[in-house]
């Protein structure tokens, strides 16, 4: 049965412009998305840290990262998940928005090989920060992201180079999809 949610995550889905679910656009879909990763992810969007994402710092991170949706079709989205008397989402809140944006965009209730998933969300993720499509994450495209997301790194050079290059095993002053993939193995708690 389709909820009020549901329904105004298609239609921001529609104002995304996101009709086909096979995109090869980062997606937030895979059931080991842990409550790690997705606090991490609520923490970046919450920019005031009040421990809530109202929908201007949702939009202004979609925004971002090159994701424009319309505001009456966002703000219909997050209201059904909004507690009473809050101005904006919780993290409870936002992991509800989660599950439901995953039953609409991805149709999640179905089996997922959980380790080709992985394999799958961590080259989505990669492709995020290879903005050239050349195979590898160079300084520069890490700041770029990290510039886009708002993160202090992202305005110093030299913090990006020690990131690359802490993660760099063949030396080469780039990561690629093998290295990334471990260093992501590394940092990721494992989904209960």
């Amino acid at each position: 049965m389709e909820t009020a949610g549901d329904a105004a995550a298609v239609q921001c889905k529609r104002s995304l412009g996101q009709g086909n679910t096979s995109s090869s656009s980062f997606r937030l879909r895979s059931p080991s998305l842990n409550k790690v990763r997705l606090r991490r992810i609520f923490d970046m969007f919450d920019k005031n840290n009040d421990g809530m994402i109202t929908l201007d710092e949702l939009s202004q991170a979609l925004g971002l990262l090159g994701l424009n949706a319309d505001m009456a079709a966002l703000d219909s989205m997050i209201q059904s998940h909004i507690q009473p008397g809050n101005t904006g989402l919780t993290y409870k809140d936002f992991e509800d928005l989660h599950v439901s944006l995953n039953k609409v965009f991805f149709g999640l209730d179905e089996v997922v090989d959980e380790e080709a998933q992985d394999e799958s969300d961590l080259s989505e993720a990669f492709k995020v920060f290879d903005e050239d499509r050349d195979g590898y994450i160079s300084a520069r495209e890490l700041q770029v992201v990290l510039g886009k997301l708002g993160l202090q790194e992202g305005g110093e050079i030299d913090r990006v180079q020690q990131m690359i290059s802490s993660v760099d095993s063949n030396h080469d002053g780039r990561v690629d999809f093998f290295e990334f993939k471990n260093m992501m193995r590394c940092v990721i708690v494992p989904s209960s």
